[in-house]
């Protein structure tokens, strides 16, 4: 039995969105409901894959579907393709199961020719609208279908208008549109070497391939990369007969809302245009009325509309965007779905919809995307303001927020006119460790290289700090204090502002609003605390960003990273004293001037987040990044240290590696200089002990060894911080726990899990350093190709911003099960920046962690997706 592949409207409904697409299935669900709805037939998304699967063709058995179905329409509606008394004339449009607004492509007025433009004239009596409805259709086929320019035919218009000295389109007569039809089909023919097709049958199966095309177009993809949607998934294809919004001045189109998108408003909001077809209106060639205008020119197509609109909202039990045509005072639905909205109007409306009894609380956390909420955290721009601002230049949306300031290109300048209470916008090629107090001094960060997880992306969601990376248009001249943007250059102390919302740079200061949390948010996010079984921690490296996180709803500190304590200034000269020291007992006296500093963080840490947990990682990056590599400052650090310039260039070159992300670092340090992790365990321990005398806590440290491969290397630096530990607590005469465990960030590791369980009690997943040894490819360096295999489909997705599940997950579920097989009561968390992708949550969900740790601005989006996967797949 041959397959189905084409469904008429009346064979469908809203729980076939699979097969139907998100349009195809609402265009069923709302034909079963008898409303207004122009018929037609849905051409399914498996037509669409196995075009894709025939190489790009549509073969003889959807072809002979489609022929069928056009005989079966024209039968419902009672005019016929091509017929020169009563032509049948369709829409045809993309429809995927997930809305992708404005991605892919619609063609109108399908069917036209010269005989049956002539037909449609006789028919209505009105050969204006006959002929605008030709010459759009001319245009639209040949923009969508054949891929010619449409400016071409937007120069033929102007030209006319000109000449007949008017302004609007409508303006034109029949005349002009006949003549308009006979220019643009003489453009196709030049362009394209053939005359324009006049078989309707002919222009609906190119038009068809046209869409099944566009699930394939650049907007797409990059569309689809962003929302996850898989490129398997297809699109489907609505053939829909035409209502004409283009018929005179009883007739119009436009789309509405059943509520407010930017605010959540219970209002029905939206605009239409009279006498105009649906991409008028998108378009944004003539200014459109609001919808309320249209109860004074047609009431009774108002309050029809009104009533269906209600109607849809009820029966989808959620706000609706619709596409409404009406021709000739007669209203018809040309789709409905649920609408894109803001963060806010998003907690508002799911808020509502539980007071209004539509709606329970478990779904209206399901409504909510998680990472919508983002917006919500940081400062946002005064929306008039960034309106009126041009955009110079784009790059990554890195880490969300609004920044304006004044540019600055060295982190040591970012600070200092940071402490004179300038705002400033740091500029660099790329971020380095030791640009970090630059950075927090920031109001933003643009960088010219770096993906979304490069540093200045990693470190800058950390701080909350709005940054775009990756803007390769940029040319920076560090020497002169400039950048050129777009052929215009930009100094040292001209503003600029960034979004990291979208990754448009302005080249001018734009105001900024602080951004606002309703009680709409708090409420919501009570109910996401109910429902989710994952604690949520945070990335914190000091007492700001661990009041932050605090702040935020975070349960405790799933990573520390101690490294970032000793970029100071103050820090950083006992940290080089220690790395050129070429004797252990030179190495200690380094030491013991930062476990003062290293210590007083702890305890502000401590003091902050009380009794809740707090993993702390030891010294991890390798020691060459500490050290300068302009010959200017090793100059004047190898003076600074009382050392010679050819001592400290030697030094620098015996750190000198390869492959330093392989290299001598993590716990690979504690081995070769266990006096690092003796300090840095009295500067936990003390820390520790202190707080808990202080305030009478219990607190129990959570001491991480990173970059473990063999069971042996683990025990190795933990017996060297039990003897440290142990010693420390005996002294102070207290009864204190404390636990040590372990990154899992070396494919080695996961592998033999049962055996470093052994030794830790606990592991937390560095998914960023597991990622990048798993795939074996840099995070820093993988930007430069993997557009390339986005383009050639060999990734659909950066695996450094959801988890790999197929690969790298498999590693994490199977450490998970190995290390609870030997230690039943292993603690498991996840701390690389997947710890705050919603997609990545929910897949630790399921393999049973029992908490992510994400950045601080992270904290409510992690909340949220973990309540939105327990709902989806409860644990046991």
């Amino acid at each position: 039995m041959s397959k189905k592949y084409v469904y008429l409207f009346s064979e469908g409904n809203r729980d076939m969105r699979e097969l139907l697409g998100g349009k195809g299935a609402n265009l069923a669900e709302m034909t079963k409901a008898g409303m207004p709805v122009p018929q037609g037939f849905t051409i399914s998304t498996e037509a669409c894959t196995q075009y894709y699967n025939d190489g790009r063709q549509i073969n003889d058995e959807i072809m002979g579907q489609i022929y069928e179905y056009i005989g079966k329409m024209e039968e419902i509606v009672g005019k016929k393709f091509g017929d020169v008394s009563n032509p049948l004339l369709v829409s045809v449009r993309s429809g995927a199961r997930a809305s992708m607004p404005g991605m892919m492509d619609t063609i109108l007025n399908l069917g036209l020719n010269d005989e049956a433009v002539e037909g449609l004239a006789n028919l209505t009596g009105n050969p204006r609208f006959a002929y605008d409805s030709y010459r759009r259709f001319v245009q639209m086929f040949s923009d969508v279908v054949m891929e010619m320019s449409k400016t071409e035919f937007e120069k033929i218009i102007d030209e006319m208008k000109e000449a007949k000295g008017v302004k609007m389109d409508t303006e034109l007569d029949a005349d002009d549109m006949k003549a308009l039809v006979v220019k643009f089909k003489a453009l196709y023919k030049e362009k394209m070497g053939k005359d324009f097709p006049s078989d309707p049958k002919e222009q609906l199966i190119e038009a068809v391939k046209a869409v099944f095309r566009s699930w394939d177009n650049p907007r797409a993809n990059v569309y689809r990369r962003m929302n996850e949607i898989p490129y398997d998934w297809g699109t489907a294809v609505n053939v829909q007969a035409m209502a004409f919004g283009n018929s005179g001045e009883n007739s119009g189109t436009g789309v509405a809302f059943t509520r407010d998108p930017s605010t959540g408003e219970k209002k029905l909001y939206g605009e239409y245009l009279i006498n105009a077809q649906g991409e008028d209106v998108v378009a944004g060639i003539r200014t459109p009325f609001p919808i309320s205008h249209l109860q004074e020119q047609m009431p009774e197509v108002y309050n029809e509309f009104v009533e269906i609109a209600t109607r849809l909202e009820k029966h989808y039990k959620d706000m609706q965007d619709m596409e409404f045509t009406i021709e000739n005072g007669k209203l018809f639905m040309l789709q409905t779905r649920n609408g894109k909205r803001t963060a806010a109007a998003a907690l508002k409306i799911a808020v509502d919809l539980v007071d209004e009894g539509m709606i329970d609380e478990k779904t209206a956390v399901l409504r909510v995307e998680p990472k919508q909420l983002d917006s919500l955290l940081h400062p946002q721009f005064d929306t008039a303001a960034l309106k009126a601002a041009e955009v110079i230049g784009k790059g990554l949306a890195a880490s969300p927020g609004a920044a304006c300031g004044k540019i600055v290109f060295t982190a040591e300048e970012a600070k200092e006119w940071a402490e004179r209470g300038e705002k400033v916008v740091l500029v660099r090629l790329e971020t380095s460790p030791e640009d970090i107090e630059g950075m927090a001094a920031a109001e933003g960060i643009l960088t010219v290289r770096g993906g979304m997880t490069s540093h200045a992306a990693v470190v800058a969601r950390g701080m909350g700090t709005c940054c775009v990376s990756g803007c390769g248009d940029i040319v920076v001249d560090y020497d002169a204090k400039k950048f050129t943007l777009g052929g215009k250059e930009y100094k040292e102390g001209e503003f600029i502002s960034l979004d990291g919302s979208t990754g448009n740079i302005y080249g001018a200061a734009i105001a900024t609003v602080e951004a606002s949390i309703s009680g709409d948010f708090r409420r919501f996010m009570e109910w996401a605390d109910k429902y989710r079984q994952l604690q949520v921690f945070c990335n914190a490296d000091n007492p700001h960003d661990a009041q932050q996180g605090s702040d935020f709803g975070s349960e405790g500190i799933g990573l520390c990273r101690t490294e970032h304590m000793f970029f100071e200034a103050s820090r950083i000269k006992a940290m080089r004293e220690m790395i050129v020291a070429d004797n252990t007992a030179d190495r200690e006296k380094a030491l013991e001037k930062i476990l003062p500093y290293q210590q007083g963080d702890f305890e502000g840490i401590y003091e902050v987040m009380g009794e809740r947990p707090v993993t702390i990682r030891y010294l991890d990056p390798p020691l060459h990044e500490f050290l300068p590599t302009k010959e200017e400052d090793i100059a004047e650090i190898a003076n600074e240290l009382g050392i010679t310039v050819e001592k400290l260039h030697n030094v620098i070159d015996s750190l000198h590696e390869f492959n330093p992300m392989m290299g001598h670092r993590g716990c690979r340090l504690a081995v070769a200089y266990p006096e690092i992790a003796v300090m840095q365990t009295k500067a936990v321990i003390n820390a520790a002990l202190n707080v808990n005398k202080k305030l009478g806590l219990h607190i129990v440290p959570h001491i991480m060894i990173p970059l473990v491969g063999e069971v042996k290397e683990l025990k190795f630096v933990k017996d060297v911080v039990v003897k440290t530990a142990d010693e420390l607590i005996a002294a102070a005469g207290a009864d204190m726990k404390y636990e040590v465990g372990t990154m899992i960030e070396i494919p080695r590791a996961a592998l033999t899990a049962d055996e470093i369980a052994k030794e830790a009690e606990f592991f937390s997943f560095g998914t960023n350093d597991l990622t990048q040894m798993t795939f074996g490819f840099s995070r820093d360096d993988a930007g430069k190709f993997l557009d390339y295999y986005y383009e050639n489909k060999v990734y659909e997705s950066d695996p450094f911003a959801h988890i790999d599940q197929n690969g790298v997950g498999k590693l994490v579920e199977m450490a998970a099960k190995l290390g609870r097989a030997t230690r039943p009561e292993l603690g498991l968390g996840i701390c690389g920046e997947h710890g705050g992708d919603p997609t990545s949550v929910e897949f630790c969900h399921k393999v049973g962690l029992d908490y992510v740790s994400c950045s601080p601005f992270r904290v409510p989006i992690a909340r949220l997706a973990a309540a939105q996967a327990a709902i989806k797949n409860p644990r046991a």
